[in-house]
């Protein structure tokens, strides 16, 4: 990693920060880095808001369709791939904006984290999947609250996904995930801006996406991933607005109640994305109730020392 600046924007679903990070880069000779857990994937451009053909053509676009839906990215790979990123930027004399709504992605970057690399083992995956299907997700967090106490209040019961990942590196090393974590900061400056809306305004704009997303097309989108043999139960099919379209194609919801269901669950969502934002240090919140672009670009040319 070299020295160089590095504009973050971060917040939840649907603040704004696309339309936002678009028009700072835009102006500034900046390139976007993705830190959205989602825009990962090829192919789910719908139902993650993935900036459009046009967006990307406006301004350089990194760390999107990097993996295919039944491949997902580790933590520390997309650290590594951040990292070369922000460099390649850094090296070409333009400017890094770090834009997403995935907190975790976003503190792997600035905060260095350091990400236990312990290889997948996925027969002991199945068989803490199996316990959790079995005896809830309860009983399975409970069992990781044994073995890592520290690292069970740093997770969410209700994501199997991370309290399996949790209890897999604890069985595979023998100590506890928190024991291996820690942080290492990136020679970075780094700005951080955070975009704060009312809640109500938020949920008005989540409204409109989910409509839009089904107008744009999303369950043709789902239908196409689940044709190309894609399991409903990967995490990237198993996620906002694919789980729910799925459980409409195989009849078990009315489109009615899986955009509906969208719908709340984004807003649940969003609540989980904003009380992990509001943990993170140095974070400059913004009111993005009433878009002042204008002010938010004073921030960062200040920043970069361009005034």
């Amino acid at each position: 990693m070299v020295n160089g600046e590095l504009v973050v924007i971060l917040g939840p679903t649907a603040a704004g920060k696309t339309a936002l990070s678009l028009a700072l880069a835009e102006g500034m000779g900046g390139e976007i880095v993705s830190a959205d857990s989602r825009l990962i994937y090829r192919g789910m451009d719908i139902g993650t808001a993935k900036p459009t053909a046009e967006e990307q053509a406006r301004v350089p676009h990194h760390l999107l369709d990097v993996t295919t839906p039944d491949r997902p990215l580790t933590l520390a790979e997309y650290q590594r791939l951040a990292y070369a990123a922000i460099d390649d930027i850094h090296a070409r004399g333009r400017i890094p904006f770090l834009v997403g709504g995935s907190a975790l992605y976003v503190r792997a970057v600035v905060e260095g984290l350091r990400i236990p690399e312990v290889p997948p083992n996925p027969a002991l995956r199945a068989e803490l999947e199996a316990f959790a299907a079995a005896e809830g997700h309860e009983a399975l967090h409970r069992r990781l609250a044994e073995l890592d106490p520290v690292g069970a209040t740093q997770i969410d019961g209700r994501n199997v996904r991370r309290v399996v990942r949790a209890l897999e590196i604890v069985l595979e090393t023998g100590r506890p995930k928190s024991e291996l974590e820690g942080a290492d900061p990136p020679p970075y400056s780094i700005l951080r801006i955070g975009l704060d809306v009312e809640r109500e305004i938020l949920h008005e704009r989540i409204i409109r996406r989910v409509h839009q997303m089904m107008d744009a097309g999303l369950v043709d989108e789902t239908a196409r991933l689940l044709a190309k043999g894609y399991a409903p139960n990967l995490p990237a099919l198993s996620s906002l607005g694919y789980r729910e379209i799925g459980e409409y194609l195989r009849g078990e919801l009315s489109l009615e109640q899986a955009i509906e269901r969208i719908c709340i669950e984004t807003n649940r969502f969003v609540r989980h994305q904003s009380t992990w934002f509001r943990r993170m240090d140095h974070v400059q919140w913004v009111d993005w109730n009433r878009p002042h672009i204008e002010s938010v670009a004073g921030l960062v040319t200040s920043f970069l020392g361009m005034l």
